[in-house]
């Protein structure tokens, strides 16, 4: 059964299984990780039992715009429902705000427009990325 949990202390084993397991560089640095969590305005983490297979977390000015930056969910636990539910529990929480703001990858984009999500043809995302590998 899974359960979720809103809290930002992870031990950094736990996000670099997680993060790597979804063959995201970013699982290299779980130091960084762990204080990236910490310095969330929410994180809402998917368990089961002891295992880390999920999390989302969101970045705000605590008024008007949420930025959802990690959605990740561990693969052999795809297709159970973690990943719409942690969006579902963050819209939840951010609900009166202007402006929920992600940046999906092309073949992500049907997900999150079923999760209410639109993809903006006049608007395209920016990055400058330092940490690869």
């Amino acid at each position: 059964m899974i359960t979720y949990k809103t809290l930002k202390d992870f031990q950094e084993k736990d996000l670099e299984e997680l993060f790597l397991s979804v063959q995201w560089s970013s699982g290299k640095h779980p130091e960084k990780l762990k204080t990236a969590m910490a310095n969330s305005d929410t994180v809402i983490s998917a368990w089961d039992g002891n295992v880390l297979v999920g999390l989302m977390n969101a970045l705000s000015d605590k008024i008007m715009t949420v930025y959802f930056h990690y959605l990740l969910v561990r693969p052999e636990y795809h297709h159970q429902g973690i990943g719409k539910a942690l969006v579902e529990k963050m819209l939840e929480i951010y609900k009166d705000f202007a402006r929920k703001v992600l940046i999906a990858y092309e073949t992500e984009t049907g997900f999150y427009q079923k999760c209410g999500f639109e993809v903006h043809e006049d608007k395209k995302p920016m990055f400058i990325t330092y940490l690869t590998t």
